[in-house]
């Protein structure tokens, strides 16, 4: 059962932007439970996503979205050191591939000049071949946006959660919320019992009308957006450097190609609208058109195998901005509608939360924070086998050592399950896919997870 000790606020959902919420509360002085219906943290939309920091150069003017990647940015590049987070500077390159994407160009600087990201440049065709030579002669010029770079996804949140814990916080996972009402506090039915709370905010990802039913009747509807990746072997990083963006059309960003922290190189994603909100399929011809349209834009792509594939579902909504609204009377805040710019924004929603949560609830503390920095997963930062005596490798192809897994299975949050062991270690996720390795990490986890 979960404790059902009164609690000042409930934030549910454990993806990125819920992990960040908790954190801000926690260091403001609350005491937060987080509820993820997952058995382990980003089971559902932050689990896939193509790990970019963006610095918000084509979002839209004066948008509330804009203005929390903003933050979220300038907060992570603060942070990062502290909490061991990587950062891979790579830049990014928006690029033209025929004449009516080269005729968008002006367009796409200017938008990032009024978004006060004012080292955007374009580039021409020779420019543009001399920074990525390896790139299609298709390529018709750029532009260059500095300061767009590469992060791990996984470490993040982890590292977030993992602060919130050490400020107060409590983590229930496996905890799904079915029903609730409000008589001036919340009790909220779960599967583990009932929690109670002065304040809910809701950070449900794909499930955030639903929870949003239990308060109102939603005013946005979530409709999920697949988004299938491909990922090439390791040789592939060393075809190009920068983050290479399509000019983007009025429904998604279109199809990325860049090298990933692991040392692979992404493709993709697609946008497909679908009802299904926890499964996401991968289709062989879908995978088909990424592999091709890797190929024509980086042909060197010809001579690397692609080693997984995966694809993750984005919480889209009728909107195009975020929907982060409070309900004082209610008690309630939702946010939801964070596509596929949460990773980067997450912790300004935090802070936009925070700031919701003092005009209306109650001033936040400013406590001095405890720092607890996450293990590098991250191939521009030394690894753990790199070190004297780091003793036995487990998973060969990504190098992952038994101490990496075991402390992954241990501390304040423990991974819930096989996936959570993987985004914590990167065991199982090489060329071969666990085959070789997956008895061993079973071995080394039996009795601390479920499969």
């Amino acid at each position: 059962m979960a404790d059902t000790n009164h609690t000042q606020v409930v934030v549910i959902g454990g993806g990125v932007v819920g992990c960040a919420i908790f954190r801000r509360l926690a260091m403001g002085g609350l005491k937060p439970v987080l509820l993820e219906a997952g058995r382990d943290i980003l089971s559902g939309a932050s689990k896939a996503n193509s790990a970019l920091l963006h610095t918000g150069f084509d979002a839209p003017h004066g948008s509330l979205e804009l203005s929390c990647m903003q933050q979220g940015y300038r907060e992570y590049m603060s942070l990062r050191e502290q909490l061991n987070l990587p950062l891979v500077k790579s830049g990014a390159l928006v690029v033209a591939w025929n004449e009516e994407e080269l005729g968008k160009l002006d367009g796409i600087l200017a938008k990032a000049h009024d978004n006060n990201v004012t080292d955007v440049v374009h580039i021409d065709r020779e420019a543009l071949r001399r920074q990525e030579p390896l790139l299609s002669p298709k390529a018709m010029g750029g532009v260059h946006v500095p300061g767009e770079h590469i992060i791990d996804p996984w470490s993040a949140p982890l590292a977030y959660v993992h602060q919130g814990l050490a400020h107060g916080g409590i983590v229930l996972r496996d905890c799904r919320v079915e029903s609730g009402r409000f008589d001036g506090i919340w009790h909220l039915d779960t599967n583990q019992g009932e929690v109670t709370a002065d304040l809910v905010i809701n950070a449900a990802g794909n499930q955030g009308d639903i929870i949003e039913a239990i308060n109102r009747p939603a005013p946005f509807r979530i409709t999920p957006r697949k988004g299938q990746f491909v990922v090439f072997d390791k040789p592939a990083a060393r075809l190009l450097k920068a983050i290479v963006l399509p000019v983007p059309t009025e429904r998604t960003k279109g199809i990325v190609i860049c090298r990933t922290a692991f040392g692979n190189v992404l493709v993709g994603p697609t946008a497909e609208d679908q009802e299904d909100r926890i499964h996401a399929e991968v289709d062989q011809a879908a995978l088909k058109q990424l592999m091709a349209r890797g190929i024509e834009m980086l042909p060197g792509l010809a001579n690397v195998d692609v080693t997984a594939v995966y694809a993750g579902l984005r919480p889209a909504t009728q909107f195009k901005d975020y929907q982060i609204t409070a309900q004082p009377d209610r008690r309630w805040i939702t946010v939801a509608g964070i596509r596929s710019t949460g990773l980067t924004a997450a912790l300004g929603i935090a802070q936009h939360v925070a700031g919701l949560y003092g005009a209306s609830f109650g001033r936040l503390a400013n406590s001095a924070p405890i720092w607890t920095p996450v293990p590098n997963l991250c191939e521009e930062q030394p690894r753990t086998y790199q070190a004297p005596l780091s003793g036995e490798i487990v998973c060969h192809c990504e190098w992952v050592t038994r101490t990496e897994i075991e402390n992954a299975l241990d501390g304040a949050l423990p991974a819930g399950d096989i996936g959570g062991l993987k985004r914590r270690t990167r065991a199982m996720m090489g060329r071969c896919q666990g085959f070789y390795c997956s008895a061993r990490v079973m071995a080394i986890a039996e009795g601390k997870i479920t499969p």
